[in-house]
């Protein structure tokens, strides 16, 4: 269902079979109509043809040509930083310019009536406006054409939503689902209601409204009529606190000390109040006031209603623009006629202020807003100030001071270089895990698909798979879904080399990436007589099921028996040659329980089956359809695309790879196997390299918005702990995860355990720093320095949830750091108080 965060592309033939595609969207017309008019240009220039869709509030709907059958997701999300020149230069296009157009130019009289008393009809109007057009087209300056465009880019769209939603889009925030239905959904009903409507009389319309000339606009003197509305985005809400704080002197030291300095305050603020005059003193401002109306320096004067303390030198300047009385015996240079008044003291304001509105210099000074406005156009003209939307959270065009925007954009650019600089490992171990979805709320066969997607030929164990890696990654896993998922033939595992006698790791991969993912095994190939035996089996005869296995074994008179062949099927499966088209295997290996020493296929009976029996149930390891992993790889994919599609997988998994995590995940060839397609990708504007990530390789590459994302995720870490020092999140992941970063990318911190990425092992973050490490069984802890801090209690009460979300059915810790747990009375309460209780051997907690 289409949400604030969820896109929806459905797909489906209308009655004549053409392909209709809706994007189904909740961000209105406004934010609709640039983005469809981006689409049409750069999907018209791909297919060479004219794209034809409509936009509502409700989304965009496209038909595609006869030609065309798939509209690529990637389309879609045009980069934001381009959308603007995008939409400025295909608006001249469009009827809707012309329609603006008109009404501008008749607005300014350039179509004037021949008789005043009778109405024009629309169609001269349009030919009028058409032929006026055509020769503004030739003059880029023209006054109408740029006040046309501002009120299409700025009142009929909404640009700033869009480019908000197009960098959602590229950093995942909000993410496109595709859905391909039989016919057309309630959501997209009613989009083809208004398609219908358009395209029925679509002939109809006048050919002054179907054509629009093509304009060379001046965009630097377009970009001056369009304000600074980026400078909302722009710049730094706190920035702009501490400046304005600044310049009203209301930080240490910028305070007065003394009665000179309180002196200078009044000639630099204009009249204060007693109250307003002790926020900006150093101690008790009584006797520096006092002080200075002694001396006359200053006086009382009545402004705005309000009793405040004047400069003695602003005595002439308050009368002559405010009205405001001199007291008697001040030196006739201070009672002098000023030239222009109002001026000075809204001069004065603008210079001690950050943006503002006329009227709040109207209050401040106690006259009507007509005359400030007509000053600030006056001090416009002359540069003193600008106009144009800066605050980030106005909703109207505001006045600042030259200098003051020049200040707040120069500390703005400071703290926009300070993002630049490289996040920390604690950054990157909070981006990865939103990054990769895990705790995302996400159900159902097509969200298990877009997570294999983006786990798709990490050599993942086993055992970890559907009990860790899968489920933290959705709201309710099912295995069932993983199956109707392999029997459909979408997703495939292959094996990545064993780990010890009931335990493996796989790859998970979607049918038609296995050529391109799958890399080639460098060890020699099993090849014993039972493993020759059941390869050439497989490749003559196809897929088959472990009866048929047992019989091509019995058939080249081997020493037979369940154990010997089952062994030999899965030195096969571990050496990356066969498969299964279900899961029923792995789950069957991976949780049996076995001897010490026992091999997979032992705990069957070493029995010939009976003479003459033609079926019978094998080893639950066995079940399933086998197949060869070889047709798979058909056609072969050449060096350079298998390495293309090795690079946009890591970036797609990981948003920041660096040589690190391409290492840690054992790619083909390491870093130097990707790093060619990866400097490619950056001289074509797809991914950004640079130093993202404190300690790691230098050569690092990001996509955009995992980059804005990573720094958004270190900013609302510092935001954090200084709102809240104490409250901390913790996360449990399995050692092995992907998404955690430690023991690949970033190294364990400095402890006098063993942690490492083990199956079956877990991971405690808080915040992004490693707490505990839970080795594999559950029995031993390795608490690191970021364990013992100021919340302990996170990392222990993440712990229950283990066992409380069934992901173990036991917690039995009897060592903390290679002691007893008795021993380490801050680990030992803080897991009492998190549910554990005392036991045998240690500190117990059951489901």
């Amino acid at each position: 269902v289409p949400d604030d965060r969820t896109i929806v592309v459905e797909r489906f033939r209308d009655e004549i079979g053409d392909w209709r595609v809706c994007i189904l969207s909740p961000f209105g017309a406004q934010v609709h109509a640039p983005w469809a008019m981006a689409l049409q240009h750069r999907l018209g220039e791909q297919w060479g043809v004219d794209v034809e869709l409509m936009w509502s509030d409700d989304g965009i709907v496209l038909r595609l040509p006869e030609a065309v059958d798939e509209l690529p997701l990637d389309e879609l999300a045009i980069d934001p930083e381009v959308i603007d020149e995008l939409i400025v230069s295909q608006l001249p296009n469009t009827a809707m310019f012309a329609s603006r157009f008109r009404e501008c130019a008749g607005r300014a009289l350039l179509l004037p009536r021949r008789r005043p008393d009778q109405r024009t009809p629309l169609w001269q109007q349009r030919q009028r406006s058409a032929d006026l057009l055509r020769v503004a087209s030739h003059h880029p300056t023209f006054p109408i054409l740029l006040e046309a465009t501002r009120e299409c880019v700025n009142d009929v769209f909404d640009v700033p939503a869009l480019r908000e939603v197009l960098t959602d889009l590229r950093s995942r925030r909000v993410r496109l689902v595709p859905v391909e239905t039989r016919q057309a959904s309630p959501f997209a009903q009613s989009l083809l209601f208004g398609w219908i409507a358009i395209y029925m009389y679509e002939g109809d319309a006048p050919a002054a409204e179907r054509r629009a000339a093509a304009l060379a606009l001046d965009r630097d003197l377009l970009r001056d009529l369009l304000g600074a509305e980026e400078l909302r985005d722009l710049i730094d809400p706190g920035v702009l606190a501490d400046l304005e704080l600044e310049l009203q002197r209301l930080v240490d030291g910028r305070r007065a000390r003394d009665a000179d300095e309180v002196h200078d305050l009044l000639r630099l603020l204009g009249p204060l109040s007693r109250d307003d005059i002790d926020l900006r003193t150093d101690g008790d401002a009584g006797p520096m006031i006092d002080a200075l109306l002694d001396e006359r320096r200053a006086y009382v004067a009545s402004v705005a209603g309000d009793e405040r303390i004047a400069a003695s030198e602003d005595a002439g300047r308050l009368r002559d623009a405010l009205g405001v009385s001199v007291p008697m015996g001040l030196p006739l240079a201070f009672t002098d006629p000023v030239d222009a008044p109002l001026g000075d003291l809204v001069v004065r304001y603008a210079r001690t202020h950050g943006p503002f509105l006329a009227g709040q210099v109207a209050a401040w000074l106690g006259v009507a807003v007509d005359p400030v406005r007509v000053v600030l156009e006056g001090l416009e003209r002359q540069g003193r100030v600008t106009r144009g939307e800066f605050r980030p959270d106005g909703v109207e065009r505001e006045w600042c001071d030259v200098d003051v925007l020049r200040q707040l954009r120069r500390r703005c650019l400071a703290v926009l270089r300070k993002e630049v600089e490289p996040v920390d490992g604690t950054a990157l171990a909070r981006f990865l895990p939103e990054w990769q979805g895990v705790g995302r709320p996400r159900r159902g066969v097509d969200a298990l698909a877009e997570v294999v997607g983006l786990l798709q030929g990490a050599p993942l164990p086993a055992s970890v798979l559907e009990a860790d890696i899968l489920p933290a990654r959705m709201a309710a896993y099912s295995p069932a879904d993983l199956d109707a998922l392999a029997t459909a033939g979408e997703v495939v595992w292959v094996g990545a080399g064993p780990l010890g006698t009931t335990d493996g790791r796989v790859r998970l991969l979607f049918r038609d990436q296995v050529g391109l993912l799958l890399p080639p095994t460098t060890d020699e190939p099993p090849a014993e007589p039972h493993h020759e035996v059941l390869r050439a089996h497989l490749a003559g005869r196809g897929a088959s099921f472990w009866p048929e296995l047992v019989t091509a074994a019995q058939e080249a008179n081997l020493d037979y028996d369940d154990a010997s062949v089952l062994d030999a099927l899965w030195d096969l499966v571990w050496a990356g040659e066969v498969t299964n088209d279900s899961f029923a295997p792995l789950r069957a290996l991976a949780g049996a329980k076995r001897g010490k020493g026992a091999k997979a296929g032992s705990a069957g009976a070493r029995r010939r089956p009976r003479p003459g029996r033609l079926t019978r149930i094998g080893p639950p390891e066995a079940a399933g359809r086998w197949s060869l992993v070889a047709p798979l790889l058909l056609p072969p994919a050449t060096p350079t695309e298998a390495a293309h599609a090795r690079a946009q997988q890591l970036l797609h998994r990981y948003g920041v790879l660096t040589r690190e995590a391409a290492l840690g995940e054992g790619a083909e060839g390491g870093f130097a196997g990707v790093y060619p397609v990866l400097k490619a990708l950056e001289e074509r504007g797809h991914v950004r390299r640079g130093y993202f990530v404190e300690g790691l390789g230098a050569a690092q590459f990001a996509l955009p918005g995992a980059v804005d994302r990573l720094r958004a995720v270190r900013s609302s870490l510092e935001q954090g702990h200084e709102i809240h020092p104490v409250e901390a999140t913790a996360l449990v992941l399995a050692a092995t995860d992907p998404a955690q970063p430690y023991g690949a990318s970033l190294p364990w911190p400095d402890t006098d355990g063993r942690p490492s990425r083990s199956a079956g092992a877990f991971v405690v973050l808080v915040d992004g720093e490693p707490a505990v490490f839970l080795e594999r069984g559950g029995r031993s802890l390795v608490v690191f320095p970021a364990g013992r801090g100021e919340a302990p209690g996170a990392w222990a009460e993440a712990l229950t949830r283990l066992v409380k979300d069934g992901r173990l059915r036991s917690l039995e810790i009897a060592k903390v750091d290679g002691a007893a747990v008795a021993e380490d009375p801050l680990v030992a309460d803080a897991l009492r108080a998190a549910g554990f209780a005392d036991g045998y051997r240690g500190l117990v907690l059951r489901a």
